[in-house]
């Protein structure tokens, strides 16, 4: 069995991370300001791959997506089709639990400008290649927004011309996994109607169907 490895809550492998994590624990000290780790069973055979933690979202709370707009979407269409249990309150110990689904980033930390640099996802990248790996039921992976949907493919090893990028579109892979595109679901998309609920909803709808749920 793969042995799952996360960063340390201090991790020092990217200096600018770094420095931007110390300059956000003197900001905001009440902050998680750290590597995020990962949220729900290993035994999923769903996950959901975002870029990376969201400033005053991830980064503050601890866990993905919880405490911004994009968490107040994707949880509540992951009850919706029964893939969260509980009440989402913007909290990590809110008592919501996710069933058979995993989200995590690409990167763990968050970065300036939400933007992480092409080193710093290359320096994060053994720690989803780590985390896929010990995922012995993964059947499906959801990757939020075109840089997630690049990262996963660099992460197999695969041409990114060969996989364009679409939302709602859907990539079998020769290792017997199938990616799933969206748009991110976050306030600038959804308040540009580039993605609406029922857009969001769809995808769900076609994983649900691949995995016979």
């Amino acid at each position: 069995m793969t042995e799952l490895i996360e960063p340390a809550k201090d991790c020092p492998l990217c200096p600018r991370l770094v420095e931007f994590r110390h300059a956000n624990q003197a900001k905001f000290p009440e902050f998680y300001n750290g590597p995020v780790r990962p949220f729900g069973p290993l035994s999923a055979r769903l996950l959901i791959v975002g870029l990376a933690p969201g400033l005053k979202g991830a980064n503050a709370t601890g866990r993905p997506f919880t405490g911004d707009y994009a968490g107040d979407l994707l949880y509540a269409t992951l009850q919706k089709f029964d893939f969260a249990i509980g009440t989402y309150d913007k909290r990590p110990d809110d008592g919501l639990e996710l069933v058979d689904c995993r989200i995590t980033n690409a990167v763990k930390c968050v970065p300036p400008e939400n933007k992480p640099t092409g080193p710093e996802a290359n320096t994060c990248r053994p720690f989803l290649i780590n985390e896929i790996a010990a995922m012995k039921n993964l059947k499906g992976i959801l990757c939020l927004g075109q840089i997630a949907h690049q990262a996963m493919l660099k992460t197999f090893g695969l041409k990114l011309s060969a996989y364009k990028f679409a939302h709602r579109a859907q990539h079998p892979l020769e290792n017997g996994l199938t990616l799933f595109d969206s748009y991110h679901c976050s306030r600038y998309n959804t308040q540009t109607y580039r993605l609406t609920t029922e857009m969001f909803e769809n995808v769900f709808a076609d994983i649900c169907t691949y995995l016979e749920r």
